[in-house]
């Protein structure tokens, strides 16, 4: 099977000490990304670690396809305990240091500690440089990279930064890659910055041979020549479609369609989009560079799920104004998602949607802390019996926007994932309204019956996220490509996706998780009968709890 190669780096930032050990067993099992950040995490992390606290671990990983020239290939992962959920958590960033951290030669490099000063470490194949930056505490992602570039001639592509939000532990702060790409969801950037970590960099020449079969260039071929519409409008394609189904969030989850979607939907987007955007190798091209020179905007974005928290779940619909959203979050590295839908639960319990200029107001005051963005950067979970409203949370995780009140085995995947309400655990809204072929379509509606392609999914999204291979490639990625890719039988290779899937439930379930997380603020027909059948499926109990003897190796 091919995997990821190269020992783990491990760096104490208390200490200042490293040390590098061979894990070629957990490569051989997990391949690389996800899984194995998931093994090295589960068996390195005390259960009962304080998200914020020098015994978190934050795992950075990539894959064996980064060793590829395959469009779709230009990410990587990072995991640890999140100041979010209180779970294990992976989160997938795009843009270009996933081959500059190859370079490195290490298959993961582990964060642990804490540091009394505010520091700036440099991973390279000759060694860890610590290097101390009090001038740079409260800078925006920008500023520091800007920094990185002049005084070190580092680039954007080989860093990893977190922003004010970082720093102050909002719960949902990012880390930013390639300034504008992030580890988004689940506030892994709140964990680095516990660390007293603004930025990490990653560079050097000993990238490890990995030899990945030829056919890598039929796919990377196919996604440079096809005409498919997210080149053009990325994610927020399927806007008007979620609206037509009356599945598009509003008004803080309050509605399921928005009166002005004709404002923030993919044609608006594309008429900001003013060249292309792409990822390490990629040739597919889907990213969505915006700017209006009129009001002095220009950011990346945004995709779907940030054009609704922002746009209609806060009753917004200026394109321009989501933006502007956008690139707020992006300066001071905070998840937009989050960040949009806890905004929206302020604006609907001061009866102020719409109002811009609050947004953007609440935005720096969640970054810095200040008011009520102390309150509210604790996110909904946390806060909302404060403001009044409900609580649209999965595990301490908002609601993306593929709309699980339509889309019943959307909901039931929210409710079972590990992360919480994040859509792309399982993608499992593209089989239902659908957007693949129709054999692989499922009927949204109930959710009985729907336990083995519901974990299929799970199993195929954390191969992906193992491999690093884009869950947009889905077009592209067959069964039999997997295969001769990974030089694996499907079932297999699908074995490490499962495996992943039951460490992090297993890690939870040792942290209190268990059947009672798994609730949605809604209701869904038959759910508990799902629930038992997933669980079964699993070889859970019928609490949600993996067997001590089920746990994987």
């Amino acid at each position: 099977m091919l995997h990821a190669k190269g020992p783990l780096l491990s760096v104490d930032v208390g200490s200042r000490e490293t040390n590098a050990v061979t894990v070629t067993d957990v490569l051989e099992s997990y391949i690389g990304g996800r899984g194995v950040a998931t093994k090295l995490a589960h068996d390195r992390i005390p259960y009962d670690a304080d998200p914020f606290g020098p015994e978190n671990r934050l795992v950075f990983t990539t894959g064996p396809m980064q060793a590829s020239n395959m469009s779709f290939t230009g990410r990587m992962n990072a995991t640890a305990v999140s100041p979010l959920t209180d779970g294990l958590l992976s989160s997938n960033a795009g843009g270009f240091m996933s081959r500059h951290f190859a370079d490195t030669g290490y298959s993961a490099v582990e964060f642990t500690g804490a540091s009394d000063e505010l520091l700036v470490v440099h991973v390279t194949d000759d060694g860890v440089d610590f290097e101390a930056v009090p001038h740079l505490e409260g800078a925006t992602v920008p500023d520091t990279v800007e920094y990185l570039e002049t005084e070190h001639d580092i680039g954007p592509d080989r860093t990893a930064v977190v922003g004010p939000a970082g720093e102050n532990e909002v719960r949902f702060a990012s880390i930013m890659t390639s300034e504008e790409r992030a580890f988004g969801r689940g506030g892994l950037g709140a964990v680095l910055g516990s660390k007293n970590v603004k930025a990490v960099t990653f560079g050097g020449d000993s990238a490890p041979d990995i030899d990945v079969p030829a056919g890598q260039m039929d796919i990377h071929r196919e996604a440079a020549t096809d005409d498919h519409i997210m080149k053009e409008q990325g994610t927020v394609a399927v806007m008007d479609l979620a609206n037509e189904v009356n599945g598009l969030p509003s008004y803080y989850f309050s509605e399921q369609t928005f009166e002005g979607v004709e404002g923030i939907n993919g044609d608006a987007v594309a008429s900001k989009k003013y060249k292309k955007g792409t990822c390490s190798a990629c040739a597919f091209a889907c990213k969505l560079p915006t700017r209006d020179e009129e009001r002095g905007v220009e950011t990346e974005g945004p995709e779907f799920e940030v054009a609704m928290a922002f746009g209609s779940n806060s009753g917004v619909d200026d394109i321009v104004d989501v933006m502007k959203s956008n690139q707020l979050c992006d300066e001071y590295g905070l998840d937009a998602i989050s960040a949009g839908n806890v905004v929206a639960s302020y604006l609907a319990a001061e009866d102020e949607f719409g109002n811009r200029e609050l947004i953007w107001d609440l935005v720096e005051k969640i970054a810095h802390r200040e008011g009520v963005g102390d309150t509210l950067a604790e996110g909904i979970d946390r806060t909302h019996e404060e403001l009044g409203v409900e609580n649209w949370t999965v595990k301490g995780m908002d609601f993306a926007a593929h709309e699980g009140r339509v889309l019943h085995g959307q909901g039931l995947s929210y409710a079972v994932a590990n992360r919480g309400a994040d859509h792309m655990y399982a993608t499992f809204y593209s089989v239902e309204y659908p957007l693949v072929p129709q054999e692989q379509a499922v009927d949204p509606e109930g959710t009985v019956g729907k336990a083995d392609v519901l974990i299929e999914r799970e199993n195929l999204m954390a191969l992906n996220d193992s491999g690093v291979v884009c869950k947009f490639s889905r077009d592209y990625m067959t069964p039999e490509r997997y295969e001769m890719l990974f030089g694996a039988d499907f079932e297999e290779l699908l074995a490490v996706g499962a495996r992943t899937v039951t460490l992090e439930r297993h890690f939870n379930n040792q942290r209190g998780f268990d059947r009672s997380d798994d609730r949605l603020p809604y209701e869904l027909p038959d759910f508990e009968a799902a629930l038992d059948e997933y669980y079964d499926a699993r070889g859970w109990t019928d609490d949600g709890v993996v067997p001590e003897g089920h746990v994987p190796a």
